[in-house]
């Protein structure tokens, strides 16, 4: 009689059987390597060293006692799921195949039953991670003290980690490429010279900046635009690098800055812009969040609101299911974030009493922008991990990655807009054509380096 087949082979056998079955089906050049080092080909024509690893059975009992993207998710967080041969992003995409999801859906039951008894006995990975945020992270019925809260679990990580992948000047919003090959250094420049531009900002004038970041735009648009610039923040850290770099740069007379809810803040202002702000406004309150911007500016002042949106759907109630992904990304990284789409942010400013101007999709932009974000990252693996962890490094790659995905595939979008406050009827005063945007020579990343960063 043959030797009685051990747990541990049975469960070597079942996971090679299984992507026997899956091979033909995905086709793609990636590999899995089984905890025992085995290496296991999920193509017809794989590349060398380009693996996911699982670390032992239990990754595959935890996923079968609870068979969630969220399980999936924590498992790679802590590591009991990997990668090798290349960064996170080159990884999927040269593991991505048409319609692979389609072509493995439906298993064998006989293999599924036979994959499932072997490993349910397994003892399962834990799942448990510290990132997370304690609370109701949908932000669907937020009271307004949870703002500071939403904002603060993924602003305030530290300066320090932003540092790792963001440009210098610390630029957390979409940039804006003359040409694809820029660097992500020059595309920010021209980013904030193009608000500046589509803002028509003058000498004197007061402008607000309604989550400012790290204060490069409000510092930029003063030193180059003349203006008296108040920026609002609801992230601590980046309100102490802010104010250093309004010492530093010795602009006491033109710029301020506050740690202020828009919906706390008064007075007047010539000019407002919100970019990458609006997201965490929730579309419930949209039509208070643009009554309110309005109620802030002057009779004829400009407004440019700069966002990410998601394509609008035929009914209201399927633009409102809370996906999967959507879930996990506000558990874990933006809690309270909710995307509009482009045609309710704009019903909701017309209402409020805004004349809309331009529209511009920056969807290839942010994408690009992203990709420029997780690459930096990744190459300052190391010192990332030991600033914030495994943990939250995995998580934070993840998530950009998913950025540049879902916006070079159109899933979510990218617009700024400008509109006028409508104060009275008449003519709204813009100008006959748009070359004011373009007239100007390019800014160069010098005209930047003026502005000194706060190492």
């Amino acid at each position: 009689m043959g030797s009685r087949e051990s747990r541990e082979q049975k469960q070597l056998r079942l996971a090679k059987e299984l992507a026997d079955y899956l091979r033909p089906r995905l086709n793609t050049v990636v590999s899995v390597r089984l905890w025992d080092g085995s290496l296991i080909p999920l193509g017809e024509n794989v590349e060398p060293g380009l693996e996911i690893s699982i670390s032992s059975p239990g990754v595959a009992g935890a996923f079968l006692r609870w068979p969630t993207a969220d399980t999936l998710l924590r498992l790679y967080a802590r590591g009991s799921i990997g990668y090798s041969g290349a960064d996170l992003l080159t990884l999927i995409e040269k593991a991505r195949v048409k319609n692979s999801r389609k072509k493995s859906r439906n298993l064998p039951l006989g293999l599924l039953f036979r994959f499932a008894t072997a490993f349910l006995t397994a003892r399962g990975e834990s799942t448990a991670v510290d990132h997370v945020y304690q609370g109701d992270e949908s932000g669907l019925k937020r009271a307004p003290a949870e703002n500071s809260d939403f904002i603060q679990f993924h602003y305030d990580v530290s300066n320090d980690f932003y540092k790792l992948f963001l440009d210098k000047q610390m630029l957390y919003s979409c940039a804006y490429f003359h040409d694809w090959n820029e660097s992500l250094e020059q595309a920010q420049l021209n980013k904030l010279d193009m608000i500046c531009r589509k803002l028509q900002l003058q000498p004197g004038e007061r402008y607000l900046d309604i989550g400012c970041g790290w204060g490069a735009l409000i510092c930029y648009a003063a030193k180059h635009y003349g203006v008296k610039a108040h920026g609002i923040t609801l992230s601590k850290e980046q309100l102490a690098l802010t104010q250093q770099k309004i010492v530093s740069n010795g602009l006491q007379d033109r710029v301020t800055v506050e740690f202020c809810d828009y919906q706390n803040l008064e007075g007047t202002f010539d000019k407002i812009s919100s970019v990458g702000m609006v997201e965490h406004v929730g579309i419930d309150n949209m039509a208070g969040y643009m009554t309110k911007v309005r109620s802030l500016l002057r009779d004829r002042g400009l407004f440019l609101n700069h966002g990410i949106t998601r394509p609008g759907k035929m009914s209201d109630k399927k633009f409102r299911h809370m996906s999967t992904e959507r879930r996990l990304l506000a558990k874990y990284i933006f809690p309270g974030g909710e995307l509009d789409h482009l045609g309710h942010m704009i019903q909701c400013m017309e209402a409020a009493g805004f004349d809309v101007h331009d529209v511009e999709g920056w969807r290839d932009h942010y994408s690009m922008t992203c990709r420029h974000w997780v690459q930096r990252l990744e190459a300052n693996r190391e010192e990332a991990i030991r600033q914030v962890g495994v943990e939250r490094f995995r998580m934070w790659t993840l998530y950009l990655t998913g950025c540049v995905f879902a916006l070079g595939d159109g899933g979510a979008r990218l617009y700024q807009t400008v509109a006028t406050n409508q104060g009275k009827r008449g003519i709204s005063g813009m100008p006959c054509t748009r070359e004011h945007l373009y007239r100007l020579p390019k800014p160069t990343v010098e005209s930047l380096d003026e502005i000194r960063h706060i190492d």
